[in-house]
């Protein structure tokens, strides 16, 4: 995996002497679950645990770990499409705009009445607007842009009353969580 900020990790010189391989991040990722953060030989068994690696390449390779997490965290990037995903068709952060000529536009599976009342409890947690923090801890099996389209559809059927006394029910008709 490239780390974005692996350089600025490790004070302005290149982190990783080789690139990191999709197995060595697996066994890194174990091996930090496996030693405690409180150890304090933690990056020498962290090490050991990777052949061919250093302590010291260790620690950069985590300290760009954290660099990149906190980017993520703060929404300056999308999160990292997994290795283990091969079917990026499901990919919550794909692009979305290249598909073969002649191929439909996939719909999207409609909220269930507990994603809405979810999205209910984290609109009023959290305030409109904030999506992201919506999605990520209210209603977790929706990106952020899902919560905002939902939102959207929400707050206009909730302006429109002719809508609301329409003989259609909807779930955005569900106002409390």
């Amino acid at each position: 995996m490239d780390y974005l900020y692996s350089a600025a990790a490790a004070g302005g010189q290149a982190a990783a002497r080789r690139p990191w391989s999709k197995e060595e991040d697996k066994m890194f990722e174990s091996a930090l679950v496996m030693v405690s953060d409180y150890a304090t030989d933690r990056w020498a068994l962290v090490a050991a645990q990777l052949p061919g690696r250093t302590p010291q390449e260790v620690w950069e390779h985590y300290q760009a770990l954290i660099a990149d997490v906190d980017l993520i965290m703060r929404g300056a990037v999308d999160s990292p499409v997994s290795w283990d995903d091969d079917n990026n068709d499901n990919d919550r952060h794909g692009t979305g705009h290249c598909r073969p000529r002649g191929q439909e536009r996939r719909r999207g599976i409609a909220w269930s009445e507990q994603e809405h009342r979810l999205f209910l409890a984290g609109l009023e947690k959290y305030g409109r607007g904030d999506w992201r923090n919506i999605s990520r801890f209210a209603v977790r099996t929706r990106t952020p842009t899902q919560v905002a389209s939902h939102a959207q559809k929400f707050f206009n059927r909730q302006a429109n009353v002719s809508a609301r006394d329409s003989k259609r029910k909807s779930i955005h008709d569900i106002t409390t969580p």
